[in-house]
């Protein structure tokens, strides 16, 4: 074969490769899109050494962009900065014997009585109204002598308490100002495990600080640390969005801008987040601060009955066939739940059609609600359903709304901080004289004017505020056993006494 017929060869060859490779390319392609269901069932028949890569999946729902700086501007400005000062606790020297004193002289008498030194405190509150009304954490203002609040356009104010609610760890302040950016109450019953949200506060004095998250679980119960004898209501709102010391009491928003919680907590090890943080509920937030304006005191409805979670294993042992309820553990006389006929066993399973499946929901539910009201909750009772009517109450028993009640009028006397002359004389650090008693508790108890009440309930007391928010935790407590105050102090002759007063009377 000579040169020229040998290039013809090669020539005809690469144009029948291209051919067959162009055909092979539009038979694959066609075969992709017309018999896709007939290769997917062949391929399902083959049996592969190595594993098959890149599939693709049809149907997908596409990821939905989210943006939060709408939100971000909704709420940083309605979020304050709450600076505390609070009197720090001192021992408290024992008064000396007046008989010792005769023989032995004081020997504490030319000591030099010293302040208690002021610890400085910080966390965050949210604007809820033009006026200055304003929502924070119970634990950051606290026992606070000075509350100092800063908008986040830098003018500060100070502040009073309108009203504290250990149960919720939920506080009202006001300052006097008008025209303020507010944020508006969204509905935290709306909210979904996985949904965005924005926690908006002032960590380690870190002004205006946002962080975003998602909803990491509903209804959460940690077990707080709860004030003594009162009811503690847990069912927080779990996020990841990163919250640490100083974002106390500073707000939880959707991607609306709207606010669905009050952050309150961080479960860690360390003092910082580690993962996890809490808010309370807004849907229960709202009530409580109403209650707080309105009365100066939450309007607490109360079952009558002590709760126990139902696990497998309880439920094996009493033969309840659901775990989606609360058990009933007792019920107590004279109560909302006994009146109606709920019984000991009873499972409650609902509240006004709303289902409970903890007591951190039951708790949340009832905090929704003030005496008087009228509920029906379903129960199951040897397993077979039922439904009561309910008619709440109050934690004296009645239906009427209980007001914030002076403490001159609860307990019968006027009262002042002790004069300077008088704490040198009895090597006093503080305390609140007795200045004038009426009929009344304090004394029916055996107190006389003059005392001096330096503790109560084993709490120091300072001014007569001091003694207003013991009144106030004694009366919140369920159990009206509990509600008694155990005082301590000093009469002006150096006798030291000791008083119950029983506020349930």
């Amino acid at each position: 074969m000579n040169k020229t017929n040998l290039l013809k060869l090669l020539a005809l060859t690469v144009v029948v490769i291209g051919v067959s490779a162009g055909t092979t390319a539009v038979m694959l392609n066609n075969f992709g899109s017309e018999n896709n269901k007939a290769a997917s069932s062949q391929l399902n028949n083959w049996d592969f050494q190595t594993p098959v890569h890149n599939v693709r999946f049809e149907n997908t729902v596409p990821a939905i962009e989210t943006d939060f700086i709408a939100a971000a501007e909704l709420s940083v400005n309605a979020v304050v900065h709450v600076k505390t000062q609070t009197r720090a606790r001192q021992q408290q020297r024992q008064p000396v014997d007046p008989f010792f004193e005769f023989f032995f002289g004081n020997p504490h008498r030319n000591q030099p009585q010293r302040e208690a030194p002021m610890q400085q405190g910080s966390g965050s509150g949210v604007i809820i109204s033009p006026d200055g009304y304003i929502v924070t954490n119970n634990h950051v203002v606290g026992d606070a002598e000075r509350i100092e609040v800063t908008l986040n356009d830098r003018r500060t104010f100070e502040a009073r308490v309108v009203g504290r609610d250990p149960s919720t760890d939920i506080a009202l302040l006001k300052i006097d100002a008008e025209d303020l950016p507010i944020i508006r109450f969204g509905n935290s019953d709306e909210l979904r495990v996985g949904e965005w949200v924005l926690a908006v506060g002032n960590p380690f004095n870190l002004t205006s600080t946002v962080t975003a998250g998602i909803v990491s679980a509903l209804a959460r119960n940690i077990g707080l640390p709860g004030p003594a004898g009162a009811i503690r209501i847990e069912s927080f709102i779990q996020t990841d969005a990163a919250v640490n010391p100083g974002n106390s009491g500073g707000a939880l928003v959707n991607t609306r801008g709207e606010l669905v919680g009050i952050n309150t907590a961080i479960a860690s090890r360390t003092g910082s987040f580690a993962g996890h943080s809490f808010a309370v509920p807004s849907s229960l937030v709202s009530r409580v601060v109403a209650d707080l304006r309105e009365f100066g005191v939450v309007q607490r409805a109360l079952l009558g009955v002590t709760l126990r979670e139902i696990t497998s294993e309880f439920a094996r042992e009493r033969n309840i066939n659901t775990l989606q309820g609360v058990y009933i553990d007792s019920v107590f006389s004279n109560t909302a739940a006994s009146i109606a006929g709920v019984r000991r066993g009873d499972v409650i399973t609902s509240i006004n059609g709303v289902n409970v499946a903890s007591v951190p929901q039951l708790q949340e539910q009832m905090g929704r609600h003030r005496p008087g009201d009228i509920i029906f909750i379903d129960i199951l009772r040897n397993n077979a359903p039922q439904r009561k009517q309910l008619e709440l109450r109050n934690q004296q028993g009645g239906t009427e709304f209980i007001v914030a009640q002076p403490v001159t009028e609860v307990l019968g006397a006027r009262l002042r901080e002790v004069d300077r002359a008088t704490a040198e004389r009895l090597n006093l650090t503080h305390g609140v004289q007795v200045e004038s008693l009426s009929r009344g508790r304090l004394q029916s108890a055996g107190v006389r004017q003059g005392y001096i009440i330096l503790t109560i309930n084993n709490q120091a007391i300072r001014t007569p505020e001091d003694v207003q928010r013991a009144v106030d935790t004694a009366m919140a407590r369920e159990n009206e056993h509990e509600r008694v105050l155990f005082i301590a102090g000093v009469f002006p002759d150096g006798r030291i006494a000791h008083f119950a007063v029983n506020l349930a009377d």
